[in-house]
């Protein structure tokens, strides 16, 4: 039966990066990357315009920075890179006082807070950095008031929604985060929320200082014995899980990246979405704010629950769409929720979400704790340090620039490689997750004279990057490849093409998995898509074993069906039924009145309605729609 659904995939624990450069007839040179981070070093690159620019070279093991191709320029009087001087940090939010201490040992820290934005913008252009936490605003106006001396912004805690990525990018500026500091307090208070709902903690205790004696009204349900669904098994998911398994509950979670073996070495059983939500007395959700996890708690997902469940989220607001989360406590279908955070913060007063009954609140204290304010505050203070010192943290969430000259060829390629990431994750369905991926760019350059980090980190980014909230770039691919287990390989093949276009074609190949488009399987058994640039738009050109040509603008259906006339009409009459407007439509076959691949491209998302409906056409033998 066709079937649309989007099965997440799961990536093991082991990781090898190996790049290898072929011609046509497959001689290999081949070698395995013994160092997977990058070194960051800030230079000044002239410009063919004879203007100056920040600039961000980055070094990784396959090729080091030719001095003979950077002019480096004398730094200015106010920039840090004047010999002998010391760099200047601004402080624009309260720090702890151990992260302080860091960084006054290293430069000269000022402390300046409740700035207004004209204050900031006065006080920035003799900054060398700049810690924030989420009160101020760091736009595209601090960066250019910078003048190019900014040379890195530091977030003491983890969402980045205050800083301008892309301006920062623009001026060269390094933005890095402190995730991993505040693990256990936010673990700490997930349990707290849960056993406060459990037993009506909040709602007795105001009882009682109202002057009331309602035992009765408050009996609570006990935790032992029940089951947990974790809801994102990283950081802060697995040490609640830890914390619920030492209360005597049963623990099963649910993460598309999450290695079995991790999750099993604590006693957790890793399930699909649908049976830990449809298993689960209490529900704990860790899971990043992407489009993918944005309103994921919906009605339709809370129809699938237990009656009674009971709902804690410690992670990020926008996950729970917070009008069906009303419906379902009213309904009895959700007993309790316990919320610290919020889709708008802070909430509106007459909330209706806050002000019910059944559901406890806190004001986003996940992270208040002292030790984790220290914690937090080292941790930035040390990522900062190391991006003066030209090091390259883990915790960066931006891409360095580049010469615009490689950018500008590079750019049609660049995203080429993010869309077909993400084309290919989208085709996995599961089975034993994603062992390794493997890419073949076929091109008439030799191998010196054609960089792939820059296309590998895209279609790292493409893969990775929907379904999780890591920022994936050209300064942190390899690692997050790393961190999540994910192994990648590279082919370069030489074609008889034009050596003015760097690259002819990159085909994307997935391992070892199953596929929920049977079709694009090829006949070596892998997922396999291959694309092109043409006139500079990027194209899907090939899909398993089928040849198509469809621009990858807008989502994308693809049919395998048999190959007999009016099958353009009648799917284009369903999608145009459900006011989808179908932006170009493509179909490739084996051969004539056989299997042929139907690939549609759409602006709009069809509603189910219309996806059941083409998958009820009897000559589509299967189908899958993916989003861009």
């Amino acid at each position: 039966m066709a079937s649309s659904a989007y099965t997440k995939p799961t990536f093991p624990s082991t990781f090898t990066f190996s790049s290898s450069e072929s011609t046509s007839k497959s001689s290999h040179v081949s070698f395995i990357n013994s160092n997977n981070t990058f070194g960051v070093t800030p230079l000044y690159r002239k410009l063919s315009h004879a203007s100056s620019q920040r600039s961000f070279v980055v070094n990784n093991v396959l090729k080091t920075v030719d001095p003979s191709q950077t002019s480096v320029l004398s730094p200015s009087s106010k920039d840090v890179g004047s010999l002998g001087s010391k760099p200047t940090i601004l402080v624009s939010e309260k720090l702890g006082d151990a992260g302080l201490q860091v960084l006054r040992g290293f430069g000269h820290v000022e402390c300046a807070y409740d700035l207004s934005p004209e204050e900031l913008c006065s006080k920035i252009s003799c900054c060398d950095a700049l810690i924030v936490r989420s009160g101020t605003k760091v736009t595209r106006q601090v960066f250019e008031a910078a003048k190019g001396r900014l040379k890195v912004v530091g977030r003491a805690g983890v969402g980045i929604d205050n800083v301008d990525l892309q301006a920062a990018t623009e001026f060269g500026c390094l933005v890095v985060n402190a995730p991993t500091a505040n693990t256990i307090a936010a673990a700490e208070h997930g349990i707290a929320l849960l056993a406060a709902m459990a037993r009506n903690i909040a709602q007795a205790d105001a009882s009682l200082k109202a002057g009331k004696w309602q035992r009765s009204k408050y009996v609570g349900v006990s935790m032992v014995g029940k089951t947990l669904a974790v809801m994102g098994f990283g950081k802060v998911g697995s040490e609640v899980a830890r914390r619920a398994k030492g209360l005597g509950m049963n623990v099963i979670a649910h993460d598309p990246y999450a290695p079995a073996d991790r999750a099993r070495a604590i006693g957790v059983d890793l399930v699909s979405f649908d049976q830990a939500i449809s298993t689960a007395d209490f529900i704990s959700l860790h899971m990043p704010l992407t489009p993918t996890t944005n309103k994921v708690f919906n009605d339709e997902t809370f129809a699938k629950m237990k009656k009674g469940v009971r709902i804690v989220n410690v992670a990020r607001g926008g996950v729970i769409d917070e009008d069906a989360l009303v419906r379902a406590l009213d309904s009895g279908k959700v007993a309790q929720a316990a919320l610290d955070v919020f889709t708008e913060e802070p909430p509106s007063k007459d909330s209706k979400l806050v002000q019910h009954e059944n559901v406890t609140v806190t004001p986003h204290l996940g992270a208040s704790t002292k030790e984790a304010q220290e914690g937090v505050a080292i941790e930035i203070a040390e990522a900062v340090i190391g991006a003066l010192n030209g090091e390259l943290s883990a915790t960066a969430v931006n891409a360095p620039m580049v010469a615009p000259e490689v950018l500008s060829e590079l750019a049609p390629y660049v995203v080429l490689a993010e869309k077909l990431g993400k084309l290919a994750v989208q085709l996995v369905s599961g089975g034993n997750g994603i062992q390794s991926v493997k890419v073949v760019y076929r091109s008439a350059r030799g191998p010196d004279d054609l960089d792939t980090r820059l296309l590998r980190a895209m279609i790292t980014k493409g893969m990775i990057e929907p379904i999780s909230n890591t920022i994936v770039n050209l300064v942190n691919a390899d690692f997050i490849a790393k961190q999540k287990g994910l192994r990648i390989s590279e082919e370069r093949v030489v074609v008889d093409s034009s050596p003015e276009l760097p690259v002819d074609s990159i085909q994307v190949q997935i391992s070892n998995v199953e596929s929920k488009f049977a079709s694009a399987v090829s006949e070596g058994g892998q997922i396999s898509i291959e694309g092109k640039v043409k006139f500079g738009i990027p194209h899907l050109t090939c899909v398993g074993s089928f040849d198509v040509d469809v621009s990858l603008e807008g989502n994308l259906i693809l049919c395998r069906q048999i190959d007999q006339p009016g099958m353009i009409g009648r799917v284009g009459h369903i999608l145009g039924q459900q006011n989808v407007n179908v932006s170009f439509m493509s179909v490739g076959r084996t051969s004539r009145r056989k299997k042929a691949i139907m690939a549609i491209g759409v602006d709009e998302e069809p509603n189910k309605e219309a996806l059941d409906n083409i998958g009820a056409v009897p000559a589509i033998e299967e189908f899958v729609f993916l989003k861009l």
